[in-house]
């Protein structure tokens, strides 16, 4: 069951039909989804998961493009940021108990597009953490006809001496009852919404920066600080459980930007070299927001998403 949601209308830059709804999952943690509507005869289903720390507004100008092209598009604030349920008593703390506990958030937005009678095929696209979520639905069985990644964090990225530190920290802390705890050289704050453009791990495009920076200013319920050692044991440990899992074989396009400092690359080129039906577009010059990026690189990107769902959508749902 779903009741009304907010959603943020002047920040999306959206022109068409859109409305978010809260939802459970079966843990009883509740979530907030956003439908895009189609624009037209409708083409298929994107089910869309962001990155950690993102919200479904950001994703509006990605959704315009995809709801006028024919899909309808489904999204989620992932429990623990945006304005789904907090886990820890810092809500500005991310948080997760088992990082396969995403996996009833998936659960709840699927339930979502099956309630509405959301066409197929369905296809995925997915960035940054939300990469993980997605390649771990899918090996898992999700039933989709192809898959978009962005950044995908199916590595974390930490310099290789202190990686073996990392592990220690994480498990010692969780030992010790610290697991809630922010991590260790974490930031208390929100990144995006006090650091200066210059030198920024995510856009060069200013213009994005600001448009980023000022959702967060403007609602700073959105906002969303370091993660808790627990959060990031699990994600360590859950890319290190999915490095040893084969690809899907389904069509997946995934894109990097060549000066990417968040996500481990390493481990996005090794993937995509084995991916049976994968190609991996790199992006000289960018960094972790592609999506996010100048105009002549939004509008590549998007070019390239369309092409590669619409292939999708030639084969029966």
């Amino acid at each position: 069951m779903t009741s009304a949601a907010p959603f943020f209308d002047d920040q999306a830059r959206f022109d068409g039909r859109v409305d978010a709804v809260w939802a459970k999952g079966r843990d009883g943690v509740r979530v907030r989804l956003a439908h895009y509507a189609a624009k037209g005869d409708a083409r298929g289903t994107v089910l869309l998961f962001p990155g950690r720390t993102e919200h479904v507004e950001k994703y509006g100008p990605t959704a315009m493009a995809l709801t006028s092209a024919g899909w309808h598009v489904v999204a989620v604030d992932w429990r623990g940021q945006a304005l789904s349920q907090r886990l820890l008593p810092n809500p500005m703390v991310g948080h997760v108990a088992r990082f396969t506990d995403y996996q009833y958030d998936v659960e709840v937005l699927l339930d979502l597009v099956e309630a509405r009678g959301l066409p197929g095929p369905r296809v995925l696209l997915a960035h940054s953490m939300g990469g993980a979520i997605g390649l771990r639905s899918l090996v898992d069985g999700l039933d989709v006809e192809a898959a978009f990644f962005s950044a995908p964090m199916w590595g974390i990225q930490i310099a290789p001496t202190m990686r073996k530190v990392a592990w220690a920290v994480t498990t010692a802390g969780r030992v010790m009852g610290l697991g809630r705890k922010r991590a260790p050289g974490t930031s208390a704050e929100c990144y995006l919404a006090i650091g200066p453009f210059e030198d920024n791990s995510l856009t060069t495009d200013p213009d994005m920066w600001a448009w980023m920076q000022g959702h967060l200013t403007d609602r700073p319920e959105l906002q969303l600080g370091g993660p808790s050692i627990i959060w990031l044991f699990e994600a360590m440990r859950e890319c290190h459980l999915l490095s040893a899992r084969a690809s899907p074989d389904l069509p997946c396009l995934t894109i990097l930007g060549d000066e990417e400092q968040i996500v481990d690359s390493e481990a996005i080129h090794a993937r995509m070299a084995k991916w049976p039906k994968g190609t991996l577009e790199l992006f000289p010059g960018k960094r972790h927001e592609i999506l996010m990026d100048t105009p002549d690189t939004q509008a590549r990107v998007r070019a390239a998403m369309l092409d590669h769902f619409n292939a999708a959508a030639l084969v029966p749902a």
